[in-house]
């Protein structure tokens, strides 16, 4: 099931959407230090993410599902965002650099067709970004932040579903160790779940950060030729001239 881009932005406007978007962008800055000079593409509902790479590379478009909708974005600049089919996204073969999936391939009702599609707008050795929810996080299990809508994926999911669509995983990372509740105390000691919960390498993270590398060329299996039988034919003798009827 889908989220409305208008249930999106709100979480993002209150404080623990706020927290969240300081601890998930942390994640994704550690891993994508720098972007100059590249072309980033978001999918799903990237923008408070976006903002990290939107001065320094080369182009930074964020593109929205139709069944989630679409808001503008940035909201003083000429818009960079866009409404699209996830499935047949409006960009040529290869043409970006990185992308970075936030509240998509959870909320996706065909997870390999978006990596598919994904690969394909995808350059040589391009780069994904994806912050998927952890089943074994309390995000995960509480419906009142957009982590607990879709379906979460564990790190086995995650690295077979990248395979199957011809990436490799490169690098992990975790975040929102802290729980989901918007209490003042809670909010106030976020930093220090955060750093407790890093440092422990504890499993509760609610959500995973994995980025990989398109695969331009992937092995098949060569196939054994099976044998090819013919029908045997059994030899009959000719008939002789003399043996031939007369006309």
């Amino acid at each position: 099931m889908s989220l409305d881009v208008v249930d999106l932005r709100n979480f993002y406007a209150q404080r623990l959407g706020t927290a969240a978007r300081r601890f998930v962008g942390r994640g994704i800055r550690k891993l994508w230090n720098n972007t100059a000079g590249e072309r980033v593409l978001g999918v799903g509902y990237t923008t408070p993410y976006l903002g990290l790479f939107r001065e320094e590379a080369e182009r930074c478009l964020a593109f929205m599902p139709a069944r989630q909708g679409a808001v503008k974005w940035p909201t003083a600049r000429p818009a960079l965002a866009s409404l699209v089919d996830p499935y047949e996204m409006p960009l040529t073969d290869g043409s970006m650099d990185r992308v970075l999936l936030v509240h998509a391939l959870e909320m996706s009702e065909d997870a390999g067709a978006l990596l598919r599609e994904v690969w394909r707008v995808l350059n040589a050795g391009g780069r994904l970004l994806i912050v998927v929810p952890n089943p074994r996080g309390l995000w995960a299990r509480m419906d009142t932040t957009p982590f607990g809508h879709g379906r979460p994926y564990s790190r086995p999911q995650i690295i077979q579903f990248l395979r199957d669509a011809w990436f490799t995983p490169v690098s992990w990372g975790d975040a929102l160790y802290v729980p989901p509740i918007s209490r003042g105390w809670f909010l106030r000691s976020s930093a220090a779940w955060e750093r407790t919960g890093a440092a422990l390498s504890a499993p509760m993270a609610g959500v995973h950060i994995v980025e990989a590398t398109k695969q331009v060329y992937r092995a098949i299996p060569a196939r054994r030729e099976r044998p090819q039988f013919a029908p045997a034919l059994n030899p009959a003798p000719s008939p002789r001239v003399s043996e031939l009827p007369r006309g």
